[in-house]
């Protein structure tokens, strides 16, 4: 049995809250600002919904890893939760949106879940480089949407 990890990353990105949910819900743009990220395929038809399913490919501590998530929970502008479908563990990522401001938006990301086919040692390591690469993510999120054009 593997270790359980749960990384929780925010970030205060200086855009409106339509315009940064808008951006990170959509699963096509998720390999511009996710490093790990190389394809994403959508499994059902568009648009995101409950029950869409997408397929990633990434690559994640030198591992090409493919999986499929199906969204279990999609409240748009507030809660997004996509659950791991298909693929080597299971995994929960979830993203919500807070308005501080009429242009300023709290994201939070959050992985949770039990990797396996890693050593039972690596739960803490995998934690650590999780926290990293969202943070890494979250940054790159923020660069892209705040210089973007002002709406």
């Amino acid at each position: 049995m593997g270790n359980v990890v749960d990384v929780l990353t925010e970030a205060v990105i200086n855009r409106p809250l339509a315009e940064v949910a808008g951006f990170a819900a959509d699963p096509d743009r998720a390999p511009s600002w996710y490093a790990n990220i190389r394809e994403v395929e959508w499994r059902t038809p568009k648009p995101l919904a409950v029950g869409s399913e997408i397929a990633f490919v990434a690559c994640f501590l030198g591992r090409r890893l493919a999986y499929t998530y199906r969204v279990e929970e999609w409240m748009p502008r507030s809660r997004l939760v996509m659950r791991t479908a298909h693929g080597p563990f299971p995994m929960e990522t979830a993203y919500r949106w807070e308005e501080l401001g009429p242009a300023e938006t709290r994201m939070s990301l959050r992985n949770a879940g039990m990797p396996q086919g890693f050593s039972k040692l690596a739960g803490p390591f995998m934690a650590a480089a999780m926290r990293r690469e969202n943070r890494k993510d979250l940054r790159q999120l923020k660069e892209i949407l705040e210089a973007g054009p002002r709406t």
